[in-house]
């Protein structure tokens, strides 16, 4: 692969423009990119282009680069001519694996030589993803955070065809681009953070199905406890610290059989009609009357002012 100098990335394709894909075209141009974006659906240079709008203020805070301008957003009705000439291409299309075989099959005669294919899939396999395709070599996954604008993650790993140095490439591409990628060092569905995700997600369930607590304070309990030092480090490096002067030989020592006990009492939690109920109905509480978009605009105004404080923070 001929592939250029990560840093050197100037223009890029944004394919599929959902939620994740309208984010990933803001960051973009906030790093002073040309953006091309596909969608097929007939709204979508309206959608997106009010997307840009609505979050650019808060691009405007984290920093933009020098070159950044949103009238370098492309928005088109036609795949080929959105990958016309991308150095990079970040694919967002929905989260089902027919869909993107059929797209990954148009990509086979349209994408760019020496173009990295980069995807968001947030659980697919991406060695079945790019099976049987043409410059399958330079497929990867890129699974952002949503929204992908504000949270830096991003989980990187190659299938099993992926040339390591499309890898290698990918993480140098983000990073020099202002995230903070991560090497996945082999495939299971979600990837390492939603699972990470989904064993809270199942014993906060359980909290609330056992009647352990309600949904606000399992919520509460998280945001105003874990969640705090989360921002900050990681869970294993917060072991260590619990160790004491001891690190983590200490921290194994005191917790470690307390641990086993804790994880052996876990339950499997089931999805019934139920349990929806209740988890539907808490968060309705929880939320008092506010609407899922209310929700997520505060979400978005504490996720900016929690990352402008912590980059003041690093940088002292």
């Amino acid at each position: 692969m001929n592939l250029p100098d990560p840093k050197d990335v100037r223009r890029v394709a944004t394919i599929g423009a959902g939620t994740i894909g309208a984010s990933w075209a803001a960051y973009f141009l906030a790093r002073g990119m040309d953006v091309r974006v596909w969608d097929p659906a007939p709204d979508s240079d309206t959608r997106v282009r009010a997307y840009v709008d609505g979050v650019w203020p808060a691009l405007e805070r984290l920093g933009l680069a020098e070159t950044a301008d949103r009238q370098r957003l492309e928005v088109h009705a036609d795949l080929e001519a959105a990958l016309q000439g991308a150095q990079f291409v970040q694919e967002s299309a929905p989260e089902r694996k027919p869909i993107k075989i059929e797209l990954y099959e148009q990509f086979d005669r349209l994408l760019p030589d020496d173009t990295v294919m980069s995807t968001s899939s947030s659980g697919l396999l991406l060695s079945e993803l790019q099976a049987n395709r043409v410059g399958r070599e330079r497929y990867v996954l890129g699974h952002p955070f949503n929204p992908p604008h504000l949270i830096p993650l991003v989980e990187v790993l190659g299938g099993r065809d992926t040339d390591p140095a499309a890898v290698d490439w990918t993480l140098a591409f983000y990073n020099a681009h202002g995230k903070k990628a991560v090497r996945l060092n082999k495939e299971v569905p979600g990837h390492l953070v939603n699972r990470l995700q989904a064993a809270i997600w199942r014993e906060a369930i359980d909290a609330v199905v056992s009647g352990l607590a309600s949904v606000e304070d399992v919520d509460t309990a998280i945001a105003y406890g874990p969640g705090l030092r989360w921002a900050v480090m990681g869970p294993l490096q917060l072991c260590q610290l619990a160790g004491g002067p001891g690190g983590m030989p200490d921290f194994l020592d005191h917790f470690g059989p307390p641990l086993e006990d804790w994880w052996a009492d876990m339950r499997n939690v089931v999805l019934s009609e139920d349990v929806k109920t209740a988890l539907m109905e808490g968060v309705e509480a929880e939320n008092h009357g506010l609407s899922v978009p209310e929700v997520a605009q505060e979400r978005d105004r504490l996720l900016l002012d929690l990352l402008e404080t912590l980059a003041r923070a690093r940088r002292k």
